[in-house]
């Protein structure tokens, strides 16, 4: 992982989260945690049952979306094409315990991460945001 001296206001500006990530590399290791706690939580049973029994595809999205996010390449938009994130849930019931359940699954595998902790408190800062929108657009909710 990068062990990049950028300030947490640097964050966010050009490719510097997806460098501070580690690339590619670092956000697929990001994913593939961030996976197995989904699998393996008790508290995230509710969005595992969301999703697929092999999560291969959804790791190699989630890695290209959040590379793309982070500002790296949009890899993403050449291999599944544009993304709305609200639209990509709709089939979905998303409410507060859909969000906190996927909240602690991405904040415990930011913190097996290697990355700065600086970084580490940028990121889950950052994650909410989609988290939010995504519960506050399910027409559901």
């Amino acid at each position: 992982m990068s062990n990049s001296t950028n300030e947490d206001s640097s964050y966010g500006v050009s490719d510097s989260s997806y460098i501070a990530a580690g690339k590619e590399v670092g956000l697929r290791k990001l994913c593939s945690d961030f996976y197995t706690l989904m699998d393996t939580l008790p508290e995230a049973k509710l969005i595992r049952e969301m999703h697929k029994d092999n999560l291969n595809l959804m790791t190699d999205k989630l890695t290209l979306f959040l590379s793309m996010w982070l500002g790296g390449p949009r890899t993403y938009l050449d291999k599944y094409g544009s993304t709305n994130m609200p639209k990509a849930h709709s089939s979905f019931v998303i409410n507060e315990a859909e969000r906190d359940a996927w909240l602690l699954c991405m904040d415990k595998a930011v913190e097996q991460q290697s990355f700065r902790k600086e970084f580490k408190d940028y990121l889950k800062k950052q994650f909410r945001f989609p988290a939010e929108m995504i519960r506050k657009t399910s027409r559901y909710s």
